[in-house]
């Protein structure tokens, strides 16, 4: 049996089951009327296990702004753990990666909770590190913490989540049925962190899961995403709209984890792809037509503005935006900077902009056969742009069907991807090795 080749892509799919493409749930067919039904999402998922996919990957979002602008593409209409612990009992290899917020979460709360899927789950749990820019009218904030202050929040959380996960020894539990003892006290410990935000004696009180750890996935390309990833993440969700920048972003990411002692190999950074996959070129283009067709462009500008602070309201939508508009502001992020390339540098018109922005959110798209957007993959893959692709499907159900139907074989007859499972656990789809607990060695 041909299973996946020791140098092949890691793949795992975006579960936006509204679609990526923003109101592509207009589309005819897209079943929007199931949308939060545990029956849609689970054949979605069933069916990129079939496929022999790694992981589906679930974001999350804590408040409505995006639901009252009329985009429903990225909601929380899906909350990750609870929709994970369900999946788990219908699938039985395919890894499940949820969000939670380190601005708004415990981590003493999320370790018990991720650690429980894992187990649940037999080692397929993931957890993605997000820091948050918004919802914090929902937590009691007037407004939410600068950059820094939520990057330091959360280099703290993933601390004290780790060494809580880390607390029990991989053999403490004994069930010693004479003795009396279930686990031997001897091999649990407390982790007594006190720091600028947390407070936690700890142990844990569940026994080890399956992984150790749950597999850390960091979404962020920022300096400050960055410098947080490369301390702690094992894989990297990263927004590359282009490939001389991924091969650049790649390589100082990787020098960054190299200067932290860590092995650059054991971290995996997924570029996202939003690929528009038909039989023909010819269908491929036209399936790309419709989705542009059902675009609302006065709600994709009205919330281009919102996001970026912007007043676009005299800009004709084949007309440009001035570069005096666009000025130079970190604070508002990768996709801020895409919009500036853009506008500036490619002169790109509003319409091609907003196109683009509600096509792919800023990631690369490639539309085209499965041996086109192969090729593309392939070659970012092998010139050091990335180690794998976050899928992200453009309509749903039929995007993931072209997706996981005519892309994915075209990758594993090209020897590029697996075949079969050759593991049950989230890290070994990815390769990664398991974390020892804390009496392997001090912990940090």
């Amino acid at each position: 049996m041909t299973t996946k080749p020791e140098n092949h892509l890691v793949l795992t799919v975006f579960m936006l089951v509204a679609g990526y493409h923003k109101d592509s749930w207009r589309l005819e067919g897209t079943r929007s009327e199931e949308l939060t039904e545990l029956g849609l999402v689970t054949e979605l998922t069933q069916m990129c296990e079939r496929a022999k996919l790694d992981a589906v990957f679930f974001g999350d979002v804590v408040d409505a702004t995006t639901i009252l602008q009329g985009d429903i593409m990225m909601t929380g209409l899906y909350e990750p753990l609870t929709t994970l612990s369900a999946l788990a009992a219908q699938t039985s290899k395919i890894g499940l990666i949820g969000t939670s917020s380190t601005s708004f979460s415990d981590p003493f709360v999320l370790a018990r909770q991720m650690s429980g899927l894992d187990s649940l789950s037999g080692g397929r749990a993931g957890w993605n590190l997000v820091t948050s820019s918004s919802g914090g009218h929902n937590f009691g904030l007037d407004a939410m913490p600068e950059p820094k202050d939520r990057y330091r929040r959360a280099a703290e959380f993933a601390q004290v989540i780790t060494a809580l996960w880390d607390s029990w020894s991989d053999d403490a539990v004994i069930n010693d049925r004479e003795t009396g003892w279930w686990a031997d006290p001897e091999k649990i410990r407390a982790i007594d962190h006190e720091g600028e935000f947390f407070k936690v004696k700890g142990p844990l009180n569940m026994r080890r899961s399956p992984q150790g750890r749950p597999v850390i996935v960091q979404a962020g390309s920022s300096e400050g995403g960055m410098e947080l990833g490369s301390s702690v993440a094992d894989a990297i969700y990263t927004v590359q709209p282009d490939k001389e920048g991924a091969q650049k972003w790649y390589r100082a990411f990787k020098d960054k984890a190299v200067e932290k002692g860590r092995d650059p190999k054991s971290i995996k950074i997924l570029a996202g792809i939003l690929p528009i996959v038909g039989r023909t070129e010819e269908e491929a283009q036209e399936l790309a037509q419709q989705l542009e067709d059902h675009i609302n462009f006065d709600r994709a500008r009205h919330q281009m503005e919102h996001t970026f602070k912007l007043d676009l309201s005299s800009i004709d939508l084949n007309g440009h935006i001035p570069a005096e508009m666009l000025p130079e502001n970190e604070i508002l992020g990768t996709r801020y900077n895409i919009l500036r390339h853009r506008a500036i540098d490619l002169k790109w018109t509003l319409r091609e902009i907003l196109v683009a922005a509600s096509r792919s959110g800023g990631h690369l798209f490639a539309i085209g056969t499965a041996e086109q957007i192969a090729d593309t993959m392939i070659d970012w893959f092998e010139s050091g742009a990335c180690d794998g692709f976050s899928l992200n499907p453009p309509f749903m159900p039929g995007g993931l069907e072209n997706i996981c139907e005519l892309l994915v074989p075209e990758l594993v007859r090209r020897g590029y991807y697996r075949e079969e499972y050759e593991g049950s656990t989230l890290r070994e789809h990815f390769g990664l090795d398991r974390p020892g607990a804390w009496d392997t060695r001090e912990l940090s």
